[in-house]
């Protein structure tokens, strides 16, 4: 069986300017923006009181993002908060005028015309950006790497989207559609990866996660929770990771949470980044098969990575069966839980967290975390059952079972 590795934050810190992305007032901004869409409503804290008590912690929280938008995971939240920034910036106006009633009338077409928003995407970002330019009266182009599964084409498809699956990795699949949006009149890319000189967007996409972690502390108050002693979060480009930490280490400034930050082994950039140590970005090259294709990504997210350095307690790179183990445990909870509906990528932190209570194969990474029945722990469901087939192998069939 493929190990967990796992590796301490030891890199040297950065004068952390990043950190004020993710300020509360700019995540603010992008939650009014959320709220005026018809389709706005807070995604369930699911309160795992019944797992924690058998995992022997003091409490469990996880997102539920499949209940987003109606679009079965979060991305959206990214990619709409970004198009309201880009049309306000060519606009020159406030992107507090951004509502969602302003951008679906004549006079924003009368004023801003047509875009055409290019992206590359595993699924659900691509899917997200698809939804947000058909809502909004734009166009979109979506590029998906080799291996991509049917239902999540089709369902980017359906949003009027104009949809490929390249012979190439997702990386690779990034450059050509930055390629496309450069050669086209009215052309912007949409990403989550930021790399040296495409920043600005991605730095809105990230503000646009900061929704989900706004609603997660509120709801954490609601429970009688002040601040989690823990917060697990997956990356692949790091852009939720980066959003998620940013924004609880402004939220809890003076006595911040510890981070743990979960990576597919496949695609394991920011782990391997870690380990080096020293502070520079690490690639990871290849196909990476993985089921967790949300965060098969091996370029990091330059902002993020900025933010990780300097506030992430530990970086663990997690082989596929620990995202299965996930799967099924939020699928079949204890009695009295909620259930959770949680697809590859988002299950990654339950499998870990419970491999940590439970194994003594990694009772040291346990001790050095610090989890134990003091523990209140936060982690992110980003997504449903997103390839519904391999939802059902993996939770009805047992495929990826621990050997």
């Amino acid at each position: 069986m493929e190990q967990i590795k796992w590796v301490g934050n030891h890199m040297p810190k950065t004068d952390d300017k990043q950190l004020a992305v993710m300020h509360l007032d700019e995540v603010a901004k992008a939650r009014a923006f959320h709220k005026s869409f018809p389709q706005y409503a807070v995604t369930p804290l699911a309160n795992l009181s019944g797992m924690a008590k058998h995992l022997g912690l003091h409490g469990m929280f996880v997102k539920d993002e499949s209940y987003r938008f109606g679009l079965n995971a979060f991305k959206v939240l990214g990619g709409s908060f970004a198009m309201a920034r880009y049309i306000a910036e060519e606009l020159g106006r406030d992107v507090s005028e951004m509502t969602y009633d302003y951008l679906t009338s004549q006079k924003l077409k009368d004023e801003f015309g047509q875009a055409t928003f290019f992206t590359a995407t595993d699924g659900n970002h691509g899917r997200g950006v698809a939804w947000a330019a058909n809502k909004l009266g734009q166009k979109s182009v979506v590029l998906m790497p080799k291996g991509s599964v049917q239902s999540r084409f089709d369902n980017i498809a359906k949003e009027g989207a104009k949809v490929t699956i390249e012979e190439v990795n997702y990386d690779e699949c990034v450059r050509r559609a930055n390629a496309l949006a450069e050669k086209t009149e009215h052309g912007v890319m949409v990403q989550d990866t930021a790399w040296d000189g495409y920043e600005k967007i991605p730095a809105w996409i990230m503000q646009g996660y900061g929704t989900m972690a706004c609603e997660a502390g509120e709801q954490l108050i609601q429970a009688g929770v002040d601040r989690p002693t823990h917060v697990f979060v997956q990356a692949g480009v790091g852009s939720l990771a980066g959003a998620v930490v940013g924004y609880f280490a402004n939220r809890y400034a003076d006595n911040p949470p510890k981070f743990i930050v979960m990576e597919a082994q496949a695609a394991d950039c920011l782990y391997q980044g870690a380990k080096a140590a020293d502070g520079e970005i690490r690639f990871v090259e290849g196909d990476l098969q993985t089921i967790m294709a949300g965060l098969a990504c091996g370029e990091p997210n330059t902002i993020s990575w900025d933010i990780l350095k300097n506030h992430t307690s530990y970086f663990v790179s997690c082989p596929d069966w620990v995202s299965a183990k996930g799967m099924r445990m939020l699928g079949a909870p204890v009695k009295g839980d909620p259930q959770v509906v949680s697809g590859e990528s988002g299950a990654v932190g339950m499998g870990l967290i419970a491999t940590l209570m439970q194994s003594e194969a990694y009772a040291d990474l346990k001790k050095e975390i610090g989890l134990d029945e003091n523990s209140t722990v936060l982690m992110f469901s980003t997504e449903g059952d997103t390839d519904p087939e391999n939802y059902q192998k993996i939770v009805w069939n047992g495929a990826h079972a621990i050997e």
